[in-house]
């Protein structure tokens, strides 16, 4: 079957864009130069439009004109009540088990302490070696500072951790077994529900990072019985550079759970100003210390945008469709020019980027950027094109890969 020419790639692209039922949404976002193609939405989401006036109004009315009142009129439930709309709506967990609070390695920090701490007498975490970099470095602090140890998952690159390499690492002594939900780097997605299954078989807890995941492919925390997690919410959800994090707890830890810090937000009545630290109910005690309120401004409104106008099921439809676009032009235009996939080929197990290894990834990276295709490099050798449903194009798929082949040619 003869490969279609650019032209005929460029036509079909734009009659994928005219079918698509999500189109309309990328006109809620602020596209500044249309001629740049963007395909790094899974690291900076786009602007939305309804951010802009979304952050006027809360710092010339909440801010500027309530002044400290609007604490008590809006703010001090903010933290919860946008943790319910990530939870309920794109996380599958249960409404008080969410909330939005730090970064997501101050969060894992502060999870992995606690899951510590509900496991005496274990010392062993699980997880492996391609996970994402703050993931390993705040397991190997507190694995240095406690005296713990890891057992690393040495898992292929491109499928990610199976439940089968979790199984071979588990015994009495693991007490935390910690991945992503969606790898980084090769978009593979693992296997929550056997793998949580398999840690809670030999009394070890789980804590999932979802920073790949959410806004990108459906969860089901509570389905999956997953214990704990962290998110950030710049990538999909669109919440601006350094937007804050969430954690989950599942709601049966709640009390057996205990946060290594102890901020006055998460203190019953806090406002007594009282001496000691007497812990509030449910998920509260995770928040630390005052929510950024216009941060978390920006939030509702990309996590609104998924979870109430598009829905989580058209997201993943549009996401598994720029994917399979992504490869198929991939084996037609990349591959005959000495490129690898590493993602996987199944989009059941691929979340909503691709990988493509080159020996001369560096430099044809750098030269994609010079011509208005942004991406993103990831070692080794990589580059990585993420796909966000609500903005991203299947002419932009097109381009960027187009504009990658004639580059390496």
């Amino acid at each position: 079957m003869a490969i279609a020419t650019a032209d005929e790639v460029r036509r079909r692209a734009a009659g994928l864009d005219d079918a698509d039922d999500l189109s309309e949404f990328r006109d809620r976002f602020d596209v500044a130069d249309p001629s740049i193609v963007d395909l790094d939405g899974n690291s900076l989401g786009r602007l939305p439009k309804e951010t802009v006036g979304r952050l006027r109004q809360v710092a010339e009315w909440e801010w500027g004109d309530r002044l400290i009142r609007s604490w008590d009129e809006k703010w001090m439930t903010k933290a919860a009540s946008v943790g319910d709309l990530i939870g309920t709506g794109l996380l599958g967990a249960r409404s008080g088990e969410v909330v939005v609070a730090d970064s997501t390695t101050v969060n894992l920090y502060k999870l992995l302490w606690a899951g510590l701490e509900a496991r005496p007498g274990r010392r062993t975490i699980v997880t492996d070696r391609d996970n994402f970099p703050t993931d390993r470095y705040v397991v190997e602090g507190l694995v240095d500072a406690r005296g713990l140890r890891i057992r690393w998952i040495e898992a292929d690159q491109v499928g990610g951790p199976q439940p089968s390499d979790v199984a071979a690492l588990l015994d009495e002594d693991v007490a935390l077994v910690t991945v992503s939900h969606v790898s980084y780097r090769s978009a593979a997605i693992a296997d929550m529900p056997a793998i949580t299954a398999l840690a809670h078989g030999a009394g070890a807890l789980t804590l999932w990072d979802l920073c790949h995941s959410v806004g990108a492919v459906p969860i089901d925390l509570e389905g999956a019985g997953a214990d704990l997690a962290v998110g950030c919410t710049y990538k999909y959800l669109n919440g601006g550079p350094g937007s804050p994090a969430f954690l989950y707890v599942r709601a049966e830890h709640h009390g057996a759970l205990t946060p290594p810090i102890w901020g006055w937000f998460g203190r019953r009545n806090q406002f007594a100003m009282e001496q000691g630290w007497d812990r509030a109910e449910g998920i509260t005690p995770f928040l630390s210390g005052t929510p950024p309120i216009l941060s978390m401004a920006a939030v509702e409104v990309g996590a609104a945008m998924l979870a109430v106008d598009a829905g989580m099921e058209r997201v993943r439809a549009k996401g598994v469709a720029l994917t399979e676009f992504a490869v198929e032009l991939f084996d037609d235009w990349l591959a005959p020019q000495g490129f690898s996939l590493a993602s996987p080929r199944d989009p059941a197990r691929r979340g909503s980027h691709v990988l493509f290894r080159h020996p001369d990834a560096p430099v044809l990276y750098r030269r994609l950027l010079d011509r208005g295709v942004i991406p993103d490099y990831r070692e080794p050798q990589g580059i990585r094109m993420g796909m966000a449903p609500l903005t991203t194009r299947f002419a932009d798929v097109a381009a960027g890969v187009l504009t990658l082949a004639e580059l390496a040619s």
